[in-house]
C-alpha cells in the first residue's frame, strides 16, 4: 500500500473499533441505563438510519466538486460531537438530536472513503484495496464490542459515557489521518459503457448509465437479502422459530465476524481472476443455502442443539458470503464512475444500501415472527434473485470492468513487446 493508504486504512480500522464500541449496547444504553424505555430506544435507531437518507443524496456532489478529503474530516468531527452527545444524553430530546447527528455523520464516512480509496488506487490494486477495508472494518467492529463488552456496566451510565468518548476519539483519529493525505484528483475520463465524464445535471447522467442502474438494483438485493436481516428478522426467527437461545445470538454473530476475517484474503487471489458478476452470483447461491439451512434449524423439529448449530452455521455461511461480495461490489461501483462522478456514484451506492437496511427490518421481521416457512422461502427467493442480476450485469460490463487485474497485465504485457526493427517481423510466417 501506498503511504496515503496506509493512512486511510489506519483511519478505517480506527473509526470501525470506536464504532463496536457502542452499536452492540445503543438500545440498552437509551432504553435502559437512560432509562428512556424501549420506545424512545425504538425511535434513536430509526433516526440513527433515516438520518443518512436525509444527507446521502447531497454528498457525493460535495465530494466531487471539493475532494473527498474535506468531507471525510468534516463528517468525522461531526459524528466525534456527535458520540460524545449521545455519550452525554440523559433525555429523549438529547438522545434523538444526536443519534440523528451521529448517523448522518457516520453515513456520510462510509462513501467518502470509498472515493478516497478510489482517489489512492489504480483498477489493478483497487479490488484488494476494497478488501483490505473491509476486513479491518469487520475487525475493528469485533474487537470493539468485545472491549465494549468488558467496560460497561448497566447500572453504572458512566461506563456507557466512557464508551461513547473512547467513540468519539476514534472518529478524531479518522480526521487526523484523513487530513495527512495528500493526493491529487484523477484525471477526467469517462467511464462505464460511455457515460460522459460531464453530464449537467448529476442524477440524470448516473440514472442514464444502465449498468450502474443495474447495480444499484443488485445492491438493494443484496443488502435487503442479507443485512437487512441479521439484527432483526433472522435473529426474530432463530428465538422463535428454531428455539435459539439469545446467548447463542452473540456466538452466532462471533462465527460471522470470524469467517470472514479468516477468508477475506484465503479467497481473494481467487476472486481477483474471476469474473466479478460470476462471483457474486455464487454469493447469491451461497445465501440461498444459508437460508435453506437457516429453515432446517427452525422448521425440521430436530432438537435444540441441532438447530443451535445450524442456525450458527447459517451466520458462518453468510459471513463466506460477505468476504467473497466485499473485493467485487465496491470496485465495480468505483470502476463504474466517470472521474468526476466517483463521490455520486459511491454516494448512490451508499444511499441504496442504507433503504436496504431500512426496508429489510421492516419486512423481514414481522414475517420472522409468526410466518416462518413464507419466511425462509421469500428470502431463498431473493438470494437466487442475486444470482440472477448478476449474471444480467455481467453482460453489460467491459472485461476490464469484470476483471481488471488481467486487463492491467494485458496492458502492461503489450507495452514490453518489443517493436519490430525492420519490418521483416510482420512477414508472413515469422513470430512477432
Amino acid at each position: 500500500m501506498s503511504t496515503a493508504m496506509r493512512r486511510i486504512q489506519t483511519g478505517n480500522v480506527m473509526s470501525a473499533f470506536g464504532l463496536g464500541f457502542t452499536v452492540p449496547y445503543l438500545y440498552v444504553y437509551v432504553a435502559q441505563v437512560r432509562g428512556l424505555g424501549s420506545g424512545t430506544a425504538g425511535v434513536v435507531l430509526a433516526v440513527f438510519a433515516m438520518a443518512a437518507l436525509a444527507v446521502l443524496p447531497f454528498t457525493g456532489r460535495a465530494m466531487d466538486r471539493r475532494g473527498p478529503v474535506p468531507v471525510l474530516m468534516g463528517a468525522a468531527v461531526t459524528a466525534a460531537a456527535g458520540a460524545l452527545a449521545l455519550g452525554l444524553a440523559t433525555s429523549v430530546t438529547a438522545a434523538v438530536a444526536s443519534a440523528a447527528l451521529l448517523g448522518a455523520s457516520t453515513a456520510v464516512i462510509q462513501p467518502a472513503l470509498a472515493t478516497l480509496i478510489v482517489w489512492c488506487s489504480t483498477p489493478a490494486n483497487r479490488t484488494r484495496a476494497y478488501a483490505t477495508q473491509f476486513f479491518l472494518q469487520n475487525l475493528g467492529l469485533g474487537i470493539g464490542g468485545l472491549v465494549g463488552g468488558q467496560i460497561v456496566d448497566e447500572h453504572r451510565p458512566a461506563t456507557f459515557t466512557l464508551l461513547f468518548s473512547i467513540e468519539a476519539a476514534m472518529f478524531l483519529v479518522l480526521a487526523g489521518a484523513a487530513a495527512t493525505v495528500r493526493i491529487a484528483r484523477p484525471a477526467v475520463d469517462a467511464g462505464g459503457d460511455g457515460v460522459p465524464a460531464a453530464g449537467g445535471n448529476g442524477v440524470r447522467a448516473l440514472l442514464s448509465h444502465r449498468a450502474m442502474v443495474q447495480m444499484l438494483v443488485l445492491a438493494f438485493v443484496v443488502f435487503f437479502a442479507c443485512y437487512g436481516q441479521f439484527e432483526s428478522g433472522l435473529t426474530a426467527y432463530g428465538t422463535d422459530a428454531a428455539g435459539i437461545d439469545p446467548s447463542s445470538l452473540g456466538v452466532a454473530l462471533a462465527v460471522n465476524t470470524a469467517v470472514i476475517v479468516v477468508a477475506q484474503f484465503l479467497v481473494l487471489r481467487t476472486v481477483e481472476r474471476r469474473r466479478r458478476t460470476r462471483v457474486i452470483a455464487l454469493v447469491g447461491l451461497v445465501w440461498a443455502f444459508a437460508w435453506v439451512v437457516a429453515g432446517y434449524a427452525g422448521l425440521a423439529h430436530a432438537g435444540q442443539a441441532v438447530a443451535t448449530v445450524a442456525f450458527v452455521s447459517t451466520y458462518g455461511l453468510f459471513g463466506f458470503g460477505e468476504a467473497l461480495l466485499s473485493p467485487t461490489v465496491a470496485p465495480l461501483v468505483s470502476d463504474l464512475a466517470p472521474s468526476s462522478m466517483v463521490g455520486q456514484y459511491q454516494s448512490a451506492f451508499a444511499l441504496v444500501k442504507q433503504l436496504a437496511l431500512a426496508v429489510g427490518p421492516a419486512v423481514g421481521a414481522p414475517m420472522a415472527a409468526g410466518l416462518h416457512a413464507p419466511y425462509i422461502a421469500t428470502f431463498v427467493l431473493f438470494s437466487l434473485a442475486v444470482t440472477v442480476l448478476a449474471v444480467r450485469l455481467g453482460r453489460r460490463l467491459t472485461p476490464g470492468q469484470e476483471r481488471p487485474a488481467l486487463a492491467t497485465t494485458s496492458r502492461v504485457v503489450a507495452q514490453h513487446l518489443p517493436e519490430p526493427s525492420d519490418g521483416l517481423a510482420h512477414a508472413p510466417g515469422r513470430v512477432s
